[in-house]
Order: structure tokens, then sequence, then C-alpha cells
């Protein structure tokens, strides 16, 4: 493929999903990550679109918020790792909240398998997702429903809410940054979101690597209350991602890095905690692998890589 030809495609992705990693335009357009970076920065010359933390977004600051069949399409590999991850932080018997997104929606179907489980949601993926499931019992939120991402919102989701106290909620968003914490596109997934956070004692958020820096309109759960971060492992050359975890790890976020091996059942390995953070606890057989971000930066993170 020509360059001219290439890039047009890879413009085409970004004005049809909003922002796309570069993992995931290298793998369309069938080359190699470094040639991607090149041509987003060719791109990025003529005004055409933004490079950001891994990837490439709509120009003009905030990014929009892209359509459910957009996102179901990006970083697949990642967020199945991450759902793997997740899951294992679910015991049998417990309460918990699970917001919209596609990545929860990936978790959904792996706590299936957790029996006497309690799932408050307000996605209809969600539900679907364990709807068959045997001794897990589901129940949704009342509210309107908002067909871009298939979640109840308005008033009456946060209404269902009062009152409700659970162990955890898992939620997504668009984006998150150490200084606003997670952020999403939408005012009202935004509410429905803060009224989650509410019910639960620990919130553990689920982003892949490309929304690590990236900011939104609207907060939906500050920094200082996330309790966990379950995210991939960045790419070498993504030093704003992997800059941004250790700026969440400083104020205290517990990270959980999840590997595509893992949750493909390889051996998992697991490595150090982040600096000042508790080590997370990894149950008996679970696919997954513990942070493992360094003092020193990049550079130690590459070393983590090679072993």
């Amino acid at each position: 493929m020509f360059a001219a030809e290439r890039r047009q495609l890879i413009l085409e992705m970004v004005r049809a999903n909003g922002a796309v990693s570069l993992r995931e335009l290298a793998r369309v357009v069938q080359t190699s990550e470094v040639t991607v970076r090149r041509d987003v920065r060719a791109l990025e010359a003529e005004g055409l679109l933004d490079r950001r933390h891994g990837g490439a977004v709509l120009p003009g600051g905030f990014t929009r918020e892209s359509g459910f069949p957009q996102k179901s399409h990006l970083a697949t590999a990642e967020k199945t790792a991450i759902a793997e991850l997740a899951a294992g932080l679910v015991e049998e018997g417990e309460a918990i909240v699970v917001g919209a997104g596609t990545t929860t929606q990936e978790l959904a179907r792996r706590l299936a398998r957790v029996p006497g489980l309690t799932v408050v949601t307000n996605s209809l993926l969600v539900a679907q997702a364990l709807a068959h499931a045997n001794r897990v019992e589901v129940v949704m939120t009342g509210g309107t429903l908002r067909g871009s991402n298939y979640a109840l919102v308005g008033s009456g989701a946060e209404q269902s809410l009062q009152g409700l106290r659970v162990s955890r909620a898992f939620l997504s968003g668009s984006g998150l940054t150490a200084e606003r914490g997670l952020s999403t596109s939408n005012m009202l997934s935004a509410s429905v979101d803060r009224a989650l956070v509410q019910a639960a004692a620990e919130v553990v958020v689920l982003a892949d690597h490309t929304k690590l820096g990236t900011d939104t309109m609207f907060q939906t759960v500050p920094t200082d209350v996330i309790t966990r971060l379950v995210t991939d492992e960045p790419p070498a050359h993504d030093d704003r991602a992997i800059t941004e975890l250790q700026a969440l790890a400083d104020q205290g976020v517990e990270i959980a890095v999840a590997s595509e091996e893992g949750a493909r059942g390889r051996t998992p390995r697991q490595d150090m905690p982040l600096p000042g953070q508790r080590r997370t606890h990894v149950p008996p057989g679970q696919q997954l692998r513990s942070a493992a971000l360094a003092e020193a930066g990049p550079a130690r993170v590459a070393d983590l890589r090679r072993r």
C-alpha cells in the first residue's frame, strides 16, 4: 500500500471513530507501528488529526465520544485481557455495580462464572451478558435508554441507586488522567456513573492504555476516589501513558497491568507493585499480571518487559 493510500485510510478511520490507537491502525493498514506513527505525524502537520497518547484523534482539544459499533472494534485484545484480570477481583457472593461500556461488557461475560453474585447495572449489554448465568442475580436501574451505548441514564437511573451499598464499582470511561481522574464525553452518562460510585465501597476503573492521559468534558470519578486501575501494558514508545500511570500510582491508585498472554491462558507473570502502592491480591489460577511500572520511568518498564 502506497503512503498516500495508507494515510487516507488512517484519516477515514479516525474520522469514523473519533480516536484510534496506533496498534489498531497498524493492524488495519497491515504495517508497523513505526510506519503508522510517521503517517500520523504527517497528517497532524496538515492539521487533519492530532496525535494523542499512543493513537490519533480528531483535531481540536477534547475527544468526542464514539458510538458503540466503533468502540467495540477498538483495542479488543487489550479489553479482553483487562476484563480477565478484573474478573479475578470478584469473589463468590459479592454484590457489585458495573457501569456501561465495551470493556465492562467484556468483564460481564467473565463474571457469569462467579456463583452467588449480584450485579447492579445501567447497561443493557452487561445485563444481556449475564442474563443466562447460573446463580448470578442481575438488578437493572431505571432510566431513559441512551441508544449510542445501550445504557440507562437520567434521573430515573440515579434515583434507583439511592440507598444502595455494594462492595465494588467497575467503571470505564472516555479518558483518564492523574489530574482529573476518569471522565466521559456525555453529561448524562457522567451523572449516572457518579451515582454508581456513591453506592460502592471501592472503585475499580477499567481503561486501556489509549485512554491514559486523555481528558474529556465531564469528570465522573476524581483520582482520589479511584481504588484501583486495571489497564494493559503501554507500548514502549508511549512515554505519556507510562508517565500518567506513574502519576496515578503516586496519588495512591493501585495499578494492575494485564497482558494479552494472560488472557489467552498462558502462565501469568507477577511483578512488583509501583512505588508506594499496596500489592494487589492475585487469586490463585487467575491469568493476570500485577503492575510493573518502575521508579525510573520508561527505561525501567522496558527492562521489565524483557524479563
